[in-house]
Protein backbone atom coordinates (compact mmCIF):
# COMPACT_ATOMS: atom_id res chain seq x y z
CA UNK A 1 0.00 0.00 0.00
CA UNK A 2 2.72 2.30 0.67
CA UNK A 3 3.55 2.43 -2.91
CA UNK A 4 0.81 3.04 -4.53
CA UNK A 5 0.41 6.31 -1.47
CA UNK A 6 3.67 7.09 -2.96
CA UNK A 7 2.71 7.13 -6.67
CA UNK A 8 -0.28 9.06 -6.04
CA UNK A 9 1.58 11.89 -3.75
CA UNK A 10 4.17 12.10 -6.54
CA UNK A 11 1.51 12.06 -9.42
CA UNK A 12 0.01 14.50 -7.49
CA UNK A 13 3.25 16.87 -6.96
CA UNK A 14 4.01 16.45 -10.92
CA UNK A 15 0.17 18.08 -11.17
CA UNK A 16 1.80 21.22 -9.99
CA UNK A 17 5.25 21.07 -11.70
CA UNK A 18 5.55 18.07 -14.01
CA UNK A 19 10.13 17.95 -13.39
CA UNK A 20 10.13 18.49 -10.04
CA UNK A 21 9.21 15.29 -8.74
CA UNK A 22 10.93 13.12 -11.21
CA UNK A 23 14.21 15.09 -10.04
CA UNK A 24 13.63 14.40 -6.97
CA UNK A 25 13.10 10.23 -7.56
CA UNK A 26 15.94 10.61 -10.27
CA UNK A 27 18.55 12.54 -7.80
CA UNK A 28 17.68 10.22 -4.10
CA UNK A 29 17.74 6.99 -6.72
CA UNK A 30 21.02 7.71 -7.79
CA UNK A 31 22.98 9.20 -4.70
CA UNK A 32 21.15 7.25 -2.21
CA UNK A 33 19.21 4.43 -1.34
CA UNK A 34 16.14 5.91 -0.08
CA UNK A 35 14.84 4.96 -3.80
CA UNK A 36 15.84 1.97 -5.82
CA UNK A 37 14.10 2.25 -9.29
CA UNK A 38 13.20 -0.82 -11.44
CA UNK A 39 15.23 -1.45 -14.62
CA UNK A 40 12.56 0.26 -16.89
CA UNK A 41 12.91 3.98 -15.02
CA UNK A 42 16.21 3.59 -14.49
CA UNK A 43 16.47 6.81 -17.05
CA UNK A 44 15.37 8.78 -14.42
CA UNK A 45 18.65 8.43 -12.75
CA UNK A 46 20.76 9.19 -15.74
CA UNK A 47 22.71 12.14 -15.29
CA UNK A 48 21.89 13.58 -19.16
CA UNK A 49 18.37 13.26 -18.09
CA UNK A 50 18.72 14.48 -14.58
CA UNK A 51 20.37 17.46 -16.50
CA UNK A 52 17.89 17.96 -19.00
CA UNK A 53 14.74 18.14 -16.44
CA UNK A 54 16.80 20.56 -14.46
CA UNK A 55 16.89 22.98 -17.42
CA UNK A 56 13.66 22.31 -17.85
CA UNK A 57 12.48 23.26 -14.79
CA UNK A 58 14.30 26.28 -14.57
CA UNK A 59 12.63 27.51 -17.70
CA UNK A 60 8.88 26.25 -16.19
CA UNK A 61 10.47 28.22 -13.10
CA UNK A 62 10.79 31.50 -14.98
CA UNK A 63 7.97 31.17 -17.74
CA UNK A 64 5.10 30.70 -15.03
CA UNK A 65 5.66 33.67 -12.77
CA UNK A 66 4.57 35.83 -15.76
CA UNK A 67 0.87 37.16 -16.06
CA UNK A 68 -0.11 35.24 -19.69
CA UNK A 69 2.38 33.23 -20.32
CA UNK A 70 1.52 31.51 -17.23
CA UNK A 71 -1.64 30.24 -18.72
CA UNK A 72 -0.17 29.24 -22.21
CA UNK A 73 2.41 27.59 -20.45
CA UNK A 74 -0.22 25.90 -18.48
CA UNK A 75 -2.00 24.71 -21.87
CA UNK A 76 1.20 22.84 -23.06
CA UNK A 77 1.84 21.71 -19.86
CA UNK A 78 -2.09 19.82 -20.41
CA UNK A 79 0.34 17.33 -21.50
CA UNK A 80 3.30 16.90 -20.25
CA UNK A 81 2.03 17.24 -15.58
CA UNK A 82 -0.03 14.20 -16.69
CA UNK A 83 2.61 12.14 -18.69
CA UNK A 84 5.01 13.24 -15.52
CA UNK A 85 2.28 11.89 -13.09
CA UNK A 86 1.65 8.24 -14.86
CA UNK A 87 5.15 7.90 -15.07
CA UNK A 88 6.49 8.51 -11.42
CA UNK A 89 3.27 6.42 -10.11
CA UNK A 90 4.29 3.40 -12.52
CA UNK A 91 7.96 3.80 -11.08
CA UNK A 92 6.85 3.88 -7.68
CA UNK A 93 4.77 0.93 -7.83
CA UNK A 94 6.84 -0.59 -9.66
CA UNK A 95 10.06 -0.89 -7.52
CA UNK A 96 10.61 -4.14 -6.05
CA UNK A 97 11.15 -3.15 -2.88
CA UNK A 98 7.74 -1.02 -2.52
CA UNK A 99 6.17 -4.24 -4.38
CA UNK A 100 7.33 -6.98 -1.75
CA UNK A 101 6.00 -4.44 0.90
CA UNK A 102 1.80 -4.41 -0.26
CA UNK A 103 1.65 -8.01 -0.86
CA UNK A 104 -1.90 -8.54 -3.68
CA UNK A 105 -1.79 -5.32 -4.72
CA UNK A 106 1.57 -5.07 -6.19
CA UNK A 107 1.18 -8.16 -7.60
CA UNK A 108 -1.95 -6.37 -9.53
CA UNK A 109 0.07 -3.12 -10.53
CA UNK A 110 3.30 -5.50 -11.30
CA UNK A 111 1.46 -7.58 -13.61
CA UNK A 112 -0.78 -4.75 -14.91
CA UNK A 113 1.39 -2.13 -15.38
CA UNK A 114 -1.24 0.02 -17.46
CA UNK A 115 -2.97 0.55 -13.97
CA UNK A 116 -0.68 2.76 -12.24
CA UNK A 117 0.15 4.81 -15.36
CA UNK A 118 -3.65 5.33 -15.51
CA UNK A 119 -3.92 6.11 -11.70
CA UNK A 120 -1.00 8.46 -12.13
CA UNK A 121 -2.42 10.46 -15.30
CA UNK A 122 -5.56 11.32 -13.90
CA UNK A 123 -4.19 12.07 -10.41
CA UNK A 124 -1.48 14.95 -12.18
CA UNK A 125 -4.48 15.98 -13.98
CA UNK A 126 -7.17 16.72 -11.73
CA UNK A 127 -4.25 18.73 -9.33
CA UNK A 128 -3.26 20.46 -13.27
CA UNK A 129 -6.69 21.22 -13.59
CA UNK A 130 -6.99 23.28 -11.10
CA UNK A 131 -3.74 25.14 -10.82
CA UNK A 132 -4.77 25.92 -14.10
CA UNK A 133 -8.34 27.06 -13.94
CA UNK A 134 -7.66 29.51 -10.75
CA UNK A 135 -4.22 31.25 -12.62
CA UNK A 136 -6.21 32.77 -14.81
CA UNK A 137 -8.63 34.10 -12.35
CA UNK A 138 -6.34 34.99 -9.98
CA UNK A 139 -4.40 37.06 -12.71
CA UNK A 140 -7.00 38.88 -13.51
CA UNK A 141 -8.12 39.90 -9.64
CA UNK A 142 -5.00 41.06 -9.54
CA UNK A 143 -3.53 42.43 -12.37
CA UNK A 144 -1.15 39.70 -12.64
CA UNK A 145 0.60 40.18 -9.45
CA UNK A 146 -0.68 37.54 -7.91
CA UNK A 147 1.48 35.31 -10.30
CA UNK A 148 4.84 35.15 -9.13
CA UNK A 149 3.52 34.28 -5.92
CA UNK A 150 1.24 31.15 -6.50
CA UNK A 151 4.02 30.19 -9.12
CA UNK A 152 6.45 30.35 -6.45
CA UNK A 153 3.88 28.64 -3.40
CA UNK A 154 3.50 25.83 -6.25
CA UNK A 155 7.00 25.08 -6.77
CA UNK A 156 7.30 24.83 -2.54
CA UNK A 157 4.39 22.59 -2.53
CA UNK A 158 5.40 20.47 -5.13
CA UNK A 159 9.00 19.70 -3.63
CA UNK A 160 7.64 19.57 -0.38
CA UNK A 161 5.21 17.17 -1.17
CA UNK A 162 7.51 14.95 -3.82
CA UNK A 163 10.07 14.49 -0.32
CA UNK A 164 7.13 14.11 2.08
CA UNK A 165 5.48 11.16 -0.62
CA UNK A 166 8.54 9.11 -0.44
CA UNK A 167 9.41 9.13 2.86
CA UNK A 168 5.78 9.88 4.60
CA UNK A 169 3.22 8.15 2.03
CA UNK A 170 0.51 8.73 4.20
CA UNK A 171 0.99 12.41 4.86
CA UNK A 172 1.75 12.99 1.58
CA UNK A 173 -2.02 12.35 0.15
CA UNK A 174 -3.28 14.37 2.82
CA UNK A 175 -1.72 17.31 1.36
CA UNK A 176 -2.78 16.49 -1.89
CA UNK A 177 -6.20 15.83 -0.53
CA UNK A 178 -5.41 19.86 1.26
CA UNK A 179 -4.53 20.73 -1.79
CA UNK A 180 -7.80 20.13 -4.41
CA UNK A 181 -10.03 21.16 -1.39
CA UNK A 182 -8.01 25.10 -0.88
CA UNK A 183 -7.67 25.44 -4.54
CA UNK A 184 -11.77 24.00 -5.35
CA UNK A 185 -12.59 26.31 -2.61
CA UNK A 186 -10.55 29.27 -4.18
CA UNK A 187 -12.07 28.61 -7.14
CA UNK A 188 -15.76 28.45 -6.26
CA UNK A 189 -15.36 31.89 -4.14
CA UNK A 190 -13.24 33.34 -7.25
CA UNK A 191 -16.23 33.02 -9.77
CA UNK A 192 -19.11 34.01 -7.18
CA UNK A 193 -17.27 37.33 -6.68
CA UNK A 194 -16.55 37.94 -10.71
CA UNK A 195 -20.54 36.85 -10.76
CA UNK A 196 -21.45 39.48 -8.51
CA UNK A 197 -19.43 42.00 -10.07
CA UNK A 198 -20.75 41.31 -13.26
CA UNK A 199 -24.35 41.50 -12.12
CA UNK A 200 -23.72 44.72 -10.02
CA UNK A 201 -22.34 46.69 -13.86
CA UNK A 202 -25.93 44.95 -15.58
CA UNK A 203 -27.79 46.70 -12.94
CA UNK A 204 -25.80 49.70 -12.79
CA UNK A 205 -25.78 50.03 -16.56
CA UNK A 206 -29.56 49.74 -16.72
CA UNK A 207 -30.16 52.25 -14.85
CA UNK A 208 -27.70 54.56 -16.66
CA UNK A 209 -25.00 54.68 -14.34
CA UNK A 210 -22.29 52.08 -14.81
CA UNK A 211 -19.91 51.93 -11.77
CA UNK A 212 -16.66 53.56 -11.38
CA UNK A 213 -13.71 51.44 -11.81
Amino acid sequence: MLAFLTGLGLAGAAGLNAYIPILVVGVLARYGDVVVLPSQFAWMENGWALTALAVLLAAEIVLDKVPLVDSLNDTVMTFVRPAAGGAVMAASTAAEKIDASIGTGASLLHDQPWIGWVIGIVTALTVHGTKSAIRPIANAGTLGTAAPVLSTTEDVFSLGLSVVAILAPLLGIILVVILLAVTTRLIVRARRRKGREGRAWTVRFARGNPPER
